[in-house]
């Protein structure tokens, strides 16, 4: 198995991936291709590891030269046709001809689903791909689709949304039966807009024959609580919940940790209770459960955050190893080319 990976791609590129990738290679199966300009990467290796090529270092990374880099700023459609020497343009080809099995990049957003879409193509049957991180909730996690792809949608992509989620929890995480909700306003039916209420009524009359465990409509607060498994939305509403989920974690931790450092005597008490935050840090932490996933291309295409440390970096490779593992899109293509 092969990871390619976007050396350049990201807000802490090429320092963070050259790092995640090299702590990870110890702890995973595959070889890993960074992909970007080898001159940058190389003088990094001599830098932090005091090598002069990745060789000298570990035999399971290697690298793809490239002499251009797609910027955030850039206009995703432009980049993707004009940058064909970009790693992430160069990642996309070699994934679309068999060259890896995954391609993760921590880069521009746009441009990654535009080439995902355009470069690598849809699974037949799928009307829109759409992005699918992890997030963590009460003993367990739930994903969340659409993450921010779609900003309009109508209610076939919410269907499709919630079949493609069905099918990689089912066949990743090990969920014999994954429960559905609608995200809304309220619970009640006819809560909502008319895209909510059009899906809920598709789901509620037709969720035995898409093979979707429709649980009904379910709030923001309610995401947390363990009791949903899949949460469906379109990509703006989905992209506001998503961004503010990473905020209230961050201010948890911070305001946990200014509290616990308030003086002396909160300190000494905190101590005893060390291995409890530690515990309570690592499943409020975004990074434990690694970048977004994009379903409904016909390979699988992984989205690291854009300010992803090393670390996310790590978690990342390993989740998309697995996600090669459990054959994911291959389940999708049978589901959806046959229907």
């Amino acid at each position: 198995m092969k990871i390619l990976l976007d050396a350049m791609g990201g807000d802490n590129a090429p320092d963070a991936v050259i790092k995640g990738a090299i702590k990870a290679e110890k702890e995973i199966e595959s070889d890993i291709v960074l992909i970007g300009n080898e001159e940058v990467i190389n003088s990094k290796l001599k830098q932090f590891y005091g090598k002069d090529k990745i060789s000298d270092i570990t035999n399971k990374i290697t690298i793809k030269h490239t002499t251009e880099q797609i910027e955030m700023e850039d206009i995703p459609t432009v980049a993707i046709k004009q940058k064909k020497d970009s790693s992430m343009v160069v990642g996309f080809k070699m994934l679309k001809e068999d060259e890896g099995d995954v391609f993760i990049s921590a880069g521009n957003s746009g441009a990654l689903l535009t080439g995902a879409t355009l470069l690598v193509g849809r699974i037949k049957g799928i009307d829109r791909p759409a992005i699918a991180p992890v997030l963590p909730a009460y003993k367990k996690s739930f994903m969340l689709m659409d993450a921010g792809a779609n900003t309009n949608c109508k209610p076939l992509n919410l269907v499709q949304f919630a079949q493609m989620s069905t099918i990689y929890l089912k066949n990743t995480f090990g969920i014999e039966n994954p429960k559905v909700g609608l995200l809304n306003i309220g619970t009640e039916e006819t809560k909502g807009n008319d895209l909510v209420k059009e899906t809920y009524n598709i789901l509620k009359e037709h969720s035995d024959e898409y093979g979707i465990n429709f649980i009904g409509n379910v709030e923001g607060r309610d995401c947390f609580s363990g009791e949903v498994d899949s949460v469906i939305t379109d990509g703006f509403t989905g992209n506001v919940f998503l961004k503010t989920t990473e905020g209230v974690g961050k201010l948890v931790k911070r305001n946990l940790t200014e509290s616990l450092k308030r003086n002396i005597f909160t300190t000494l008490c905190a101590i005893p209770c060390l291995p409890a935050i530690k515990r309570f840090s690592k499943t409020m932490d975004y990074k434990e459960y690694g970048g977004a996933l994009f379903l409904g291309v016909k390979k699988p295409v992984v989205k690291a955050h854009g300010s992803s440390d090393e670390n996310l970096f790590y978690f990342t490779l390993k989740q998309a190893e697995n996600f090669v593992k459990s054959k994911v899109v291959d389940k999708m293509k049978e589901e959806f080319e046959k229907s």
